[in-house]
C-alpha cells in the first residue's frame, strides 16, 4: 500500500506493472479500487498508477479541499515518482482532474482519455440532474431522489451493481458527510477558455444515457480540445468503462498504442 506526503496531507496509490505509465484518476466517492478491470488489463504492457484523491479511499479525510488541490496532488505523484510523462485516464471527477494536469503541465501529459466527463460546473450534477427532470424529482426526499437517479444516471444497472459492489469490497468508503465535502470540491469550476492549452492526443468518451454529465458535454469539450476524438458509447450511462468494459478496454487500448 504506496504511500507519500504532500502538503501534511497523505496520499495512497496503486502502482503495478511496468512500461509506459499510465495515471488511473476514479469518480466521486470512489477510489483506486473501481479500477480493478483496468489496472488487470494494462499492468500487462503498462506501469499503471492508480491514485486515492484526497478525502476520497484510504487517503486523508478532511473537512474541506478543492479541484485545484486534487490537481496539485496528482502532479505531486507524478514527481513523486519521477515519471517524465504519463498517459492519463479520468473518469468524471477523475477527468476534471485529468483536464487541470494536461493544462497546467501539459508536457507531462503524452496522451489523454476523459470518460464521462463535462468542462465546466456551476452547480452540483445531481442537483443539475434533478433541475433537468422537475416532474419526476419534485416532492420527493433527498434519499428518495438518490434512488430513482440511479435509472438516469447508468444504463446497464446490473453491471453498475456488480462493479459497485465489488469496488465495496476493497476499499474505505465515505461517510455521508464526507460524501458531501467531496462534493462541494467540483461543484464549480470552468476549463472552457483553457482547454486549447492542451497538447495531448486526447479521446473523450460519453455515454449515451449519461444524465449526470450527458453526450453534449463531454462533445463540447471535445471540440475545445485540439485535434480532440469523441466518441458516445450507445449502451452507456455515466460509466462507459463498466457498461461496456469490453469494448471501453478496447478502444483505450488501440488509442493508447
Amino acid at each position: 500500500m504506496p504511500v507519500f506526503m504532500h502538503n501534511d496531507i497523505e496520499l495512497f496509490y496503486e502502482d503495478t506493472g511496468e512500461g509506459q505509465p499510465l495515471l488511473l484518476l476514479h469518480g466521486l466517492t470512489s477510489n483506486s479500487a473501481m479500477f480493478y478491470r483496468e489496472m488487470e488489463f494494462f499492468k500487462k504492457t503498462r506501469r499503471v498508477i492508480a491514485l486515492d484523491s484526497r478525502g476520497h479511499g484510504n487517503s486523508s479525510r478532511l473537512e474541506q479541499y478543492t479541484l485545484k488541490d486534487h490537481i496539485e496532488d496528482a502532479l505531486a505523484l507524478i514527481d513523486h515518482l519521477d515519471v517524465t510523462i504519463v498517459d492519463v485516464i479520468g473518469v468524471s471527477m477523475g477527468s476534471y482532474i485529468a483536464q487541470g494536469i494536461a493544462i497546467q503541465a501539459p508536457q507531462k501529459v503524452n496522451k489523454l482519455i476523459l470518460v464521462a466527463t463535462k468542462s465546466y460546473s456551476e452547480q452540483a450534477s445531481l442537483t443539475e440532474l434533478f433541475d433537468r427532470y422537475p416532474a419526476k424529482f419534485d416532492g420527493l426526499s433527498i434519499s428518495e431522489k438518490i434512488n430513482e437517479a440511479t435509472r438516469y444516471i447508468y444504463h446497464d444497472q446490473k453491471k453498475i451493481q456488480e462493479w459497485n459492489k465489488k469496488t465495496a469490497q476493497n476499499s474505505r468508503l465515505l461517510t455521508i458527510k464526507e460524501q458531501g465535502i467531496a462534493g462541494d470540491a467540483i461543484k464549480k469550476f470552468d476549463f472552457r477558455s483553457q482547454l486549447s492549452a492542451i497538447t495531448a492526443e486526447t479521446l473523450v468518451v460519453s455515454g449515451k444515457h449519461d444524465g449526470l454529465n450527458p453526450p453534449e458535454k463531454g462533445r463540447e469539450t471535445a471540440v475545445a480540445i485540439p485535434d480532440a476524438t469523441f466518441m458516445e458509447f450507445k449502451r452507456s450511462g455515466h460509466a462507459p468503462n463498466v457498461e461496456q468494459d469490453r469494448l471501453f478496454l478496447g478502444v483505450t487500448e488501440n488509442f493508447l498504442d
